[in-house]
């Protein structure tokens, strides 16, 4: 099955540790294999529990459960060509690097990718976004 939806960070982090119940009821409406993490959230979460100190075994075992879950999709030459236009696009900022390589590993595949951070994906030209926390 073709990946429809890509969770940012954020929302990956936002469903394990709130288990929020309408996020997860949109969640539940879609078949194994449409929603995936990129490569890149799962370096940002892998890193979140190495820093979580005393809660890292929990924190381990979420992030273990949660990837049985929806898959982990690589970052490949598609996703690498597509981050060249979406940088410079934003170019003037510094920062959110990770978030750039994101939005361009989510525009290459053609899928939406699910935030909690419109603000900060709005500026990626040829970008779709859903909020599924600020829909409830």
């Amino acid at each position: 099955m073709n990946p429809k939806y890509m969770l940012d960070t954020n929302i990956c982090i936002y469903l394990m540790k709130h288990q929020p119940v309408a996020v997860k009821e949109r969640f539940d409406q879609c078949f194994v294999g449409e929603v995936v993490i990129s490569a890149i959230t799962l370096a940002e979460l892998e890193y979140g529990v190495v820093c979580s100190g005393a809660a890292a075994p929990t924190n381990r075992l979420m992030l273990d459960s949660f990837i049985e879950d929806v898959p982990v999709v690589a970052f490949e030459a598609r996703a690498g060509n597509a981050y060249g236009p979406a940088r410079f696009a934003n170019r003037e900022r510094s920062r959110d690097a990770l978030d750039k390589l994101i939005a361009a590993h989510a525009i290459a595949l053609g899928v939406t990718l699910v935030t909690n951070n419109d603000a900060d994906f709005a500026i990626y030209p040829g970008l779709v976004l859903e909020n599924w926390v600020s829909r409830h």
